[in-house]
């Protein structure tokens, strides 16, 4: 039997912002797990009752203060963690949103404790950048060339 068979922890939805304006992308500095003290795409879970495309143009508001307007779900992907002895201890299935830029800048809050904005090179250098966030970010910043 694998490890995941003996596990309580079922799947939670989540959602992640692609968002790119002038040739960069939109990154957090998360402050909880998973992926604390790293760069990811904003977002976080989705609420009871609220639609993928809501949470996540809700989620990129709380935490960056930036507007957009949701152009469609580009990829989705597992996030699954272990603790020390190897059993699962968290179980996301995160939607990537493609979202189009409205207004603001960006300014930390709720759960990231730093916004950047990346472009192609930085995305390939940043070593705090996560590992998901870097291939989604990559992908969409070479298309965009």
């Amino acid at each position: 039997m694998s490890a995941h068979e003996h596990s309580e922890v079922r799947p939670s939805p989540a959602v992640s912002v692609a968002l790119i304006r002038r040739g960069r992308i939109l990154t957090i500095r998360r402050r909880n797990p998973p992926n604390a003290d790293m760069l990811a795409l904003p977002g976080g879970r989705v609420e009871a009752g609220e639609s993928l495309l809501e949470a996540a143009t809700r989620e990129l508001f709380e935490e960056t203060g930036v507007e957009a307007v949701v152009e469609r779900i580009y990829t989705a992907f597992d996030q699954l963690d272990h603790d020390e002895t190897g059993r699962l201890s968290s179980h996301f299935v995160i939607v990537v949103v493609l979202c189009r830029w409205q207004r603001g800048e960006g300014v930390a809050g709720d759960d990231a404790s730093e916004v950047k904005w990346l472009d192609a090179d930085q995305v390939r250098r940043e070593p705090s950048l996560c590992a998901s966030a870097r291939r989604i970010a990559a992908e969409l910043l070479d298309a965009a060339r």
